[in-house]
């Protein structure tokens, strides 16, 4: 039972899949944004400047500029980073998955509960993009 739970756990704490070059997908809520979502949930991938080497220590300096209660790791080329919020402490979830190959930075940004953020998650991205254009490593 220990073990049957255990597995359960790390199967949820996964965000991106098993080939790590894909996101979890947005669950059939208005909570979550992803570059590789569809229709409402979109958004634009981060595009690299040319010729640009992702220096994942510096990402995941902006990263911590971006909210005040966050915690980030990494494995490889995925980045996966939990949000509290300020007043009732809820957690999303950011996950970045940097494809150097393809120029381009994958992300999604979900909350774990509710239905509705009221645009908390594309904020978020709007403001790390701004981040990542203003350190030049993104257009």
């Amino acid at each position: 039972m220990k073990t049957l739970l255990l597995l359960i756990l790390i199967a949820m704490s996964t965000q991106a899949t098993s080939n790590n070059s894909e996101l979890k997908p947005c669950p059939n809520r208005p909570n979550c944004v992803s570059s590789q979502g569809d229709n409402s949930h979109f958004v634009e991938p981060f595009k690299l400047l040319p010729k640009v080497t992702v220096d994942m220590n510096k990402l995941l300096s902006i990263l911590s500029q971006l909210e005040e209660r966050i915690s980030v790791s990494h494995t490889g080329n995925h980045i996966h980073a939990e949000i509290s919020s300020r007043i009732f402490g809820f957690v999303d979830d950011l996950d970045l998955i940097v494809d150097e190959e393809n120029q381009v930075i994958h992300i999604r940004s979900a909350s774990r509960l509710g239905y509705y953020d009221f645009g908390v998650n594309r904020k978020r991205v709007a403001n790390l993009r701004e981040l990542l254009i203003k350190s030049e490593i993104t257009q």
